[in-house]
């Protein structure tokens, strides 16, 4: 994979107009050398631009000129991504079964992926090239997997004897103004108690460089190899009081809670949430922080449709989340036209219990149980959304087949089931509209 190749021009774009083809491989924008998208993103922000590509054995000069501060309308080739040299005693990756697509297997662990999407990546591949990138173009923030900083601690989490010191790395970071978000996989028996405390303790010294740390229950399937684990609500528990002490530090000090526990750690430890304003500007969502809050505190902020939906629907969602959505639907008043269904997860273990890793087939077993319903109703995150896929590579055409019900899409929001209720019952007033008005013309 050529990184630095050009795969699309937008039509009547900058670069439309200054003659880059599709094809071209990007040399340098104002003799700035073009290694990949973040390169790109860098050196293309100027009014005027001299451009170079290799276009077949030739190389071509070009000229670029901006009118505003739109995007120049070139897309590269994604990344080769650098991938994982760990072992994680815990790694996701590693407790997949086989026969699921390739992507699926890929153990990336790349800083470019981690400031365009927020990867998370534990700093143990970096080369010197690597850091003096990170520092020219100030790549911040970062999301990095802490999980102890007891280096052998850590280096037994990482199944990984030549791990750096993570706190040397951390520290050099934020000695160049690198801001950084961290997590720490809460593995019983490993890193929990003194260990985590102790791990806090030395992340803290780095704020506001380090702004926020987030602890995540490991994640355990039935395919795990290892010795690891789930926590127990105790031991959740344990760690949301670990969690507390620091909080109330950090905000007397500087009114910013900067530690904080995933969803899923409160839902073991069966413990209310925090306050949303802990979450700030939500930097970890991605990593389950803040999400089911931010749902929540978002339904009850919307009304119920003015007028009851015509068709009835069955709605699917992982154990985990189905009392809260329950208590939305609730909320919305639509217990009499929506059902909800709690999934519980065979493919994976029934441990494993959000709604984002439940397989179709799973899905297919318990709706096929379910009558009176008219629409199955799959949230976004259960989908691959390029080939509407689920995890196992069953679609929604053959799930929508096999149950002989038509599926829809949702965005995983409150408002998303509501749009879903209002579209249908519009779509059936035209519908109805329309049979009237053909059948008044025929008469």
């Amino acid at each position: 994979m050529v990184e630095n190749k050009v795969e699309e021009v937008v039509k009547g774009s900058p670069a439309d107009r200054a003659g880059v083809r599709p094809g071209d491989r990007l040399i340098s924008i104002n003799g700035r050398r073009i290694r990949d998208a973040i390169d790109l993103m860098f050196y293309s922000d100027s009014e005027y631009m001299e451009i170079t590509v290799k276009r077949g054995k030739e190389t071509v000069k070009l000229e670029l000129q901006k009118t505003d501060d739109g995007p120049v309308g070139i897309r590269l080739a994604p990344v080769k991504v650098k991938t994982c040299r760990n072992r994680c005693i815990f790694c996701f990756v590693n407790q997949l079964p086989r026969g699921l697509r390739r992507s699926l297997y890929i153990k990336d662990e790349d800083f470019r992926m981690s400031f365009l999407y927020g990867n998370y990546i534990t700093l143990t591949n970096l080369t010197a090239k690597d850091k003096k990138r990170i520092i020219q173009q100030h790549l911040s923030p970062l999301y990095i997997s802490v999980h102890a900083t007891d280096t052998e601690v850590r280096r037994r989490l990482l199944g990984n004897r030549n791990a750096p010191p993570i706190m040397n790395e951390l520290t050099w970071l934020a000695e160049h103004r690198i801001r950084m978000h961290t997590q720490i996989v809460l593995c019983p028996g490993y890193n929990d108690g003194e260990h985590l405390r102790q791990t806090i303790q030395d992340l803290l010294k780095l704020y506001p460089y380090v702004q926020s740390i987030a602890v995540v229950p490991v994640g355990i399937t039935r395919f795990v190899k290892t010795d690891i684990r789930p926590l127990t609500r105790e031991e959740a528990l344990n760690a949301i009081e670990v969690i507390k002490e620091f909080q109330r530090k950090m905000l007397r000090k500087y009114g910013d809670p900067v530690v904080l526990g995933s969803d899923e750690l409160y839902i073991k430890a069966n413990q209310p949430f925090p306050p949303l304003r802990y979450y700030g500007d939500f930097p970890q969502i991605e990593n389950g922080v803040g999400m089911v809050p931010l749902f929540m505190a978002k339904a009850k902020r919307l009304k119920p449709l003015r007028k009851p939906p015509r068709r009835s629907y069955l709605v699917v969602t992982g154990v985990s989340f189905y009392p809260f959505l329950r208590e939305c639907i609730k909320r919305l008043d639509l217990q009499d036209s929506v059902k909800l269904i709690d999934v519980d997860n065979q493919f994976f273990g029934e441990t494993v219990t959000v709604t984002g890793l439940l397989s179709g087939r799973d899905i297919i077993r318990r709706a096929s149980d379910v009558d009176d319903y008219e629409v199955l109703v799959l949230p976004d995150v259960t989908i691959k959304e390029a080939d509407r896929m689920l995890i196992d590579d069953v679609t929604v055409d053959e799930i929508s087949e096999i149950l002989g019900k038509e599926v829809a899409i949702i965005e995983s929001t409150p408002k998303g089931l509501l749009n879903l209720l209002e579209e249908k019952n519009e779509n059936q007033r035209k519908d109805k509209t329309h049979r009237y008005h053909r059948v008044s013309c025929q008469a």
